[in-house]
């Protein structure tokens, strides 16, 4: 049986801006400790089996307190169920249509990442595209 009070551990790229502003939030409202975070861009980083360095970087990843591994919609699912104010949105992740309608989503969103961060650097320092290039 899970121990409710085991994290689970999130694998993401702290090198990408927009993905450490999401880790932020999910950190600021994880009150209890149900998150453990491993930002995989550090050189020491600690990966778990069956995940290299490659794969956390290009996809966001979990491990829950059973060890099993998740990728993509599964695991933004994973993490919301463990954050208060997201377990509807958990919930709702569980069920299996909405499941796959998610992971097209997040496989859009990986498409179009290199330029979302590209304007998220732009917007988040206030200025033009020729600001975000230097």
């Amino acid at each position: 049986m899970t121990d409710p009070r085991a994290p689970t551990t999130i694998f993401f790229d702290g090198s990408c801006p927009l993905c450490r502003a999401e880790i932020g939030l999910y950190a600021r409202q994880d009150a209890s400790g149900a998150l453990r975070l491993v930002d995989v861009s550090a050189p020491d980083a600690c990966m778990p089996p069956g995940l290299d360095r490659g794969q956390a970087m290009a996809r966001f990843h979990v491990m829950d307190a059973d060890g099993r591994l998740m990728s993509g919609a599964r695991a933004f699912g994973a993490v919301w169920r463990r954050l208060p104010r997201w377990r509807w949105a958990g919930r709702v992740a569980q069920w299996r249509p909405a499941e796959v309608v998610l992971e097209i989503g997040y496989w859009a969103f990986l498409k179009l990442r290199p330029a979302l961060v590209r304007a998220f650097v732009v917007v988040s320092r206030g200025g033009s595209h020729v600001d975000a290039a230097r």
